[in-house]
């Protein structure tokens, strides 16, 4: 294999990342990935464990001092988002990911995601299972699947099988900074059975795309601009002309994505309703591009008409609550803590609209790490439902994760990160979901602490990791370990 990464330490580590990007590993493929896994820990003669779920536990005794002490749990997740510039033709089931070093020393990917979220985690562990000359405590390495839609192989874990009650998280974004707390979260989805109806007429397009996106829970007060709520405000202008009906609307790719791209179709019934419609729209896209191109460099909406035979239509009232639903729905910051630097404390986001056919689906993925205050979220979200007449489902719920306080491995990361870099450790929570929240219910006593290299364009193609602070996190996590193997 042609390595791209070079230059950094330690090797073994970008060696590994490496190897496992070569891998396919989007979110419900995680075969690859896990076998992967599997094999690694048999050629290094490691006990390994497999679930169903595809989960890969690998254990190894302690070594150089630290055999008879507790053992640490390391964990990090396989998946990753997949997502890609409008026309890429990546294949993320056949292919890894095509990396590149840029001169500042950040690593991205050719048109696609990254996947240093959660790479890095897996190919951390990876180097410290194969290195023998390391001073560690004996090491569980969970590896789980689907994270990135709901935590869904955490959720399946089965925890009897791990003794160790401390527990390193491999999965943050900021170098310097140790997480102890998260928000807990879910998948909160409107449904509404549409009907349509074929008919001859124009459709007028209005589509959104080159927005910054990002992860909804750790972007979400940047300003980032939803795609679905912005062409949305566009249908609804548009809906002032009584025969107007929609006739598809496809916003977002991912619940836990912020949309960066979104596209809407009406049907009119005349030529000249539809070039109405035409001339509003593009007077409204000039309006956004000035509204928000400070934030949003990169916007671009375009608008297009076509005649046609035969459309599939939506009926006027489904077009009207529909829109209705998506542009009063609540999306964004909610609730913050004025106490704790105006740290978030409840949100949600709109994270995928499609409407097609026979149904009208919203994805929203609502946060908080306080649970009274996402019964309100969800309750607003209810009334919504209630109000445009659409079911409501929940799935992929996860808990938030409380700080332990008097923290032995906190106190110990702040400690070794002082001796090694002559600088203080920052400490904070985090709005977002981490894999620790189930770990920390189905562990009793369990102290967990997150850390991570900086990556920046999470879950987006614009994903990028600094290499240079991929090395001082893995230093950080080799040092702690040997502090714990005293």
């Amino acid at each position: 294999m042609d390595y791209k990464i070079k230059g950094y330490e330690p090797a073994a580590l970008f060696r590994n990342f490496e190897d496992f990007s070569a891998v396919p590993r989007g979110s419900f493929h995680n075969e690859k990935a896990s076998a992967f896994l599997v094999k690694f820990a048999k050629d290094h003669g490691l006990e390994v464990l497999q679930d169903k779920a595809l989960n890969v536990i690998i254990k190894k005794p302690g070594q150089n001092g630290g055999e008879n002490k507790p053992p640490v749990i390391l964990q990090g997740h396989i998946d990753m988002v997949c997502e890609k510039v409008h026309g890429c033709d990546h294949d993320f089931e056949n292919e890894g990911i095509d990396m590149v070093v840029t001169e500042d020393g950040w690593l991205t990917a050719s048109g696609t995601t990254l996947g240093g979220d959660d790479g890095i985690a897996d190919a951390t562990m990876m180097t410290l299972l194969e290195d023998p000359s390391l001073s560690h405590p004996p090491l569980e390495c969970v590896f789980t699947t689907d994270e990135e839609v709901g935590l869904l192989g955490a959720a399946a874990l089965d925890y009897s099988a791990l003794d160790g009650r401390l527990m390193i998280n491999l999965d943050s974004e900021d170098e310097g900074v140790a997480t102890v707390s998260c928000a807990g979260g879910m998948d909160y989805i409107l449904t509404r059975a549409v009907t349509a109806e074929t008919l001859p007429g124009e459709t007028v397009s209005i589509a959104v795309k080159g927005l910054l996106g990002g992860h909804s829970g750790t972007d979400i007060d940047l300003g980032h601009t939803n795609a679905d709520k912005l062409i949305a405000r566009a249908v609804l202008k548009a809906l002032d002309d009584p025969d107007a009906r929609l006739v598809s609307f496809l916003g977002g790719t991912k619940g836990n994505a912020i949309p960066r791209e979104a596209e809407a179709v009406l049907w009119f019934p005349t030529s000249e309703k539809a070039e109405a419609a035409a001339a509003l729209w593009k007077t409204l896209g000039e309006a956004f591009v000035h509204e928000i191109h400070a934030l949003e460099p990169d916007i671009d909406v375009t608008v297009g008409r076509t005649t046609t035979d035969g459309a599939q239509v939506l009926s006027r009232e489904d077009t009207e609550a529909v829109i209705s639903a998506i542009v009063l729905s609540p999306n964004g910051v909610k609730q913050r803590d004025p106490l704790m630097d105006d740290f978030i404390i409840t949100s949600l986001n709109l994270g995928i609209v499609s409407v097609s056919g026979g149904s009208a689906v919203l994805n929203f993925a609502p946060r908080s790490s306080v649970d009274s205050l996402m019964e309100a979220v969800t309750d607003e979200l209810a009334l919504t439902a209630k109000t445009f007449g659409f079911e409501t489902e929940v799935s992929g719920a996860y808990p938030g994760w409380e700080k332990v306080e008097g923290s032995v491995l906190c106190e110990t990361m702040k400690q070794s990160y002082r001796e090694l870099f002559g600088e203080e450790l920052k400490v904070e929570g985090i709005h977002a979901g981490l894999e620790c929240g189930l770990f920390y219910a189905n562990l009793p006593g369990l102290d967990p602490v997150s850390i991570g290299p900086t990556m920046r364009g999470v879950h987006t193609p614009d994903e990028k990791m600094d290499l240079a602070s991929c090395e001082k996190f893995y230093r950080l996590v080799v040092d702690v370990l040997a502090k714990l193997a005293e």
